[in-house]
């Protein structure tokens, strides 16, 4: 860890990890990134990467995870976000400049990004939101 200069890089240190913990707090977030041929040639597998340097980077411990092509191909690359029992929302055309405002957003703050959303599915069968 760096050594921190001034009392503002504390806070600022203090509020990350604050929201590292609310993020844990919501148990077993789980990732996954759909790596079937399609996923893999519009880019999924940048995006997987910059996925887990976001998460190790921020101290989030969330499982990251990959699924086969989902029927979907144009939405590629797509990544799905579960946190606990909130609805699995789906992230669709996915490029790697977009993750830090995905993590920063949905798994820190709780905030889906809205703009992004290809779907949302409730636990349960036949539940669907969205």
């Amino acid at each position: 860890m760096p050594k921190l200069e001034s009392v503002e890089e504390l806070k600022a240190l203090r509020d990350q990890l604050q929201r590292a913990l609310r993020v844990s707090a919501k148990s077993s977030t789980t990732i996954t990134v759909g790596m079937g041929t399609c996923g893999i040639s519009a880019g999924a597998r940048e995006v997987m990467r910059v996925i887990r340097d976001e998460l190790k980077e921020r101290a989030i411990e969330a499982r990251v995870t990959t699924v086969g092509c989902i029927g979907m191909c144009s939405k590629e690359p797509l990544v799905d976000i579960q946190q606990g029992d909130e609805p699995r929302v789906t992230y669709g055309n996915v490029k790697p400049n977009m993750v830090p405002r995905i993590i920063e957003e949905h798994l820190m703050n709780g905030q889906v990004v809205d703009d992004w959303v290809v779907g949302r599915l409730r636990r349960g069968w036949g539940e669907q939101d969205g």
